[in-house]
């Protein structure tokens, strides 16, 4: 009788078995052999899934997913790292020797990404443990910065500082990473795990699209947290659910543990990666709040407290730029905007250099891809925004400068369809010329494909990578989806039926903003008008005429998993 033959193993059931096999923190000293023989040698586990726990990826050929299969590039002889930056808190010391080993390594290259890590490309085989050990040496590592893991736990980057804040609460940021990343109990999650906690009143981390959010709330002289679980962008959008309970500061770590702890024993969450993030619990398996607040009390050896009214934020930036009072007299933070968060390895040297002569040689990276410069004294904060701008790091940015934000694109990454860095900063040069005067906060959000890591879903004008003929060739073009917001106006943006050329997107954005400014109500803001229009008309203002919807081309099958921050 003839034995059974076992079903094709399936890519989460493959993901799954590697994992059980090997904690690629115990085995770095695999990657030291890696380098000694070349990049030849490096197996196919650690290229596609061990890596990734050491923050590395392997670097796309430039051609993005279109040049492979599967939603996934062709993969060339570099790496990609990313570097966890705890809180975005960062010295002039660390910050200097990153930038040369950018220099050095990453062809002068580098890019804060919209979770505080600073993200290295180019790098060789043979340069993976030198970086490595250079980062150790400093205090800092990407372990965990990607993979079925807690990633770089972020937290407001003006903790302690700002004159605003309910609560410094970097303690428990930094506390949650010292406890939950590159801890062995948890390095086989189901998938990505996204933490924030901040103390400041503009929710400046995006705390409703992180798996798990701290803020801070004071009630009648007490001073804790709500928590929210199960937010989330990627391909399908959910906003946290916030949970009936109000956290003791020293209860907020034991509790997120505690829900790191449920995560991880969902295994029905290991039954497909795009599938895989605890917000499919509530979308999916039929959690509420409820029930999910009833098993985190199950796990527990304190009572949790019922939540007390909060305070959600209405502004749009939460990105701190621009200079402001510390609340430390005499002193200010100047906030400087780095456009699409590219940065060179020489500006990252000078910007060391910068907080040192001008401030306490101590800075912050933003969830906006954006540098802080703190402890500025307030007669040295113009000079200093001077000098900044001499490098190319801008204090006082114009409406489109301020709020862009874009991914990787198909520079680096297998997985996008779209070219986005460069695109990005040839678009707000042409909005900046064809609506010098616009006046209203705007969020401009470029992804290079449905995974959403320039979280367009959350933008007011959020775009999305496609390709599509144009004149007669594949050309990289963008589907348009208007009015996300987080805070008191919190939304996921409208996929409004509007795709075009990548060459035509600044004049599809100047005729829908041309719109607003001529037709808003006196004191409306786009969002606000946003909402007063439907998305055929919003459409019809994007293409110039009234048109037919078109389809957002969702792709059919699995949404690969590994590169979104």
């Amino acid at each position: 009788m003839a034995e059974a033959v076992p079903g094709k193993e399936t890519k989460a059931q493959r993901q799954e078995r590697l994992k059980r096999e090997k904690n690629p923190w115990e085995a770095f000293d695999e990657v030291r052999a890696f380098a000694r023989a070349g990049r030849a040698s490096v197996v196919p586990e650690w290229a596609s899934t061990y890596f990734k726990w050491w923050g590395i990826y392997t670097q796309g050929d430039g051609v993005g997913a279109t040049g492979g299969k599967g939603g996934e590039g062709l993969a060339s002889e570099y790496f990609m790292m990313r570097v966890g930056i705890p809180n975005g808190i960062i010295s002039a010391h660390q910050l200097r020797i990153i930038g040369g080993i950018a220099r050095k390594y990453a062809n002068n290259l580098a890019d804060i990404t919209t979770r505080q890590n600073i993200q290295l490309h180019w790098l060789t085989i043979e340069s993976l443990p030198d970086v490595v050990d250079a980062l150790d040496a400093i205090g800092l590592s990407p372990k965990g910065a990607c993979g079925d893991v807690v990633r770089n736990v972020t937290g407001c980057p003006l903790a302690g500082i700002a004159a605003d804040e309910i609560i410094d609460a970097s303690p428990i940021a930094q506390g949650i990473s010292r406890h939950l990343s590159a801890n062995p109990e948890f390095y086989n999650l189901p998938r990505k795990f996204k933490i924030s906690a901040t103390g400041c009143p503009s929710w400046c981390t995006y705390p409703e699209i992180n798996d798990v959010a701290l803020t801070a709330v004071q009630h009648q002289g007490e001073v804790g947290y709500s928590l929210r679980v199960g937010g989330g962008l990627s391909n399908e959008p959910h906003l946290g659910v916030r949970l009936n309970v109000f956290l003791e500061p020293g209860q907020a770590i034991a509790a997120v543990r505690g829900v790191t702890e449920i995560f991880r024993e969902q295994m029905v969450l290991r039954e497909s990666r795009d599938r895989a993030r605890l917000k499919y619990l509530f979308m999916k398996e039929g959690w509420t709040a409820e029930s999910f607040l009833e098993e985190l009390q199950s796990r527990l050896d304190f009572e949790l407290r019922p939540a007390v009214p909060e305070v959600v934020p209405e502004d749009v930036y939460r990105d701190h730029a621009g200079i402001h009072p510390q609340k430390q007299p005499g002193l200010a933070y100047v906030g400087a905007s780095v456009l699409r968060g590219r940065i060179t390895g020489e500006q990252l040297e000078a910007a060391a250099g910068l907080s040192e002569r001008f401030g306490s040689g101590r800075l912050r990276a933003t969830v906006s891809q954006n540098l802080l410069f703190i402890d500025v004294p307030n007669a040295k904060t113009g000079e200093l925004a001077r000098e900044l701008g001499q490098i190319g790091l801008h204090v006082q940015g114009s409406m489109f400068w301020r709020g862009t934000v874009a991914c990787t694109g198909t520079e680096f990454c297998k997985l996008a369809i779209t070219e986005t860095k460069g695109f990005a900063r040839w678009l707000v040069e042409e909005m900046e010329e064809r609506l010098p005067n616009f006046d209203q906060q705007l969020r401009l959000h470029v992804t290079g494909c449905p995974n959403g890591c320039g979280q367009h879903w959350i933008a007011d004008i959020g775009i999305e990578g496609k390709k599509i003929k144009h004149e007669g060739k594949l050309t990289d073009a963008y589907y348009f989806c208007l009015g996300g917001a987080v805070g008191q106006h919190a939304a996921v943006a409208r996929p409004v039926g509007y795709r075009c050329a990548a060459p035509l997107v600044p004049d599809a954005i100047e005729r829908l903003l041309r719109q607003y400014m001529d037709t808003r109500y006196p004191g409306e803001n786009l969002r606000q008008w946003f909402l007063r229009h439907t998305n055929d008309e919003l459409r019809a203002h994007l293409a110039g005429e009234v048109i037919a919807a078109a389809e957002r081309d969702v792709p059919a099958g699995r949404v690969p998993y590994a590169v979104a921050d």
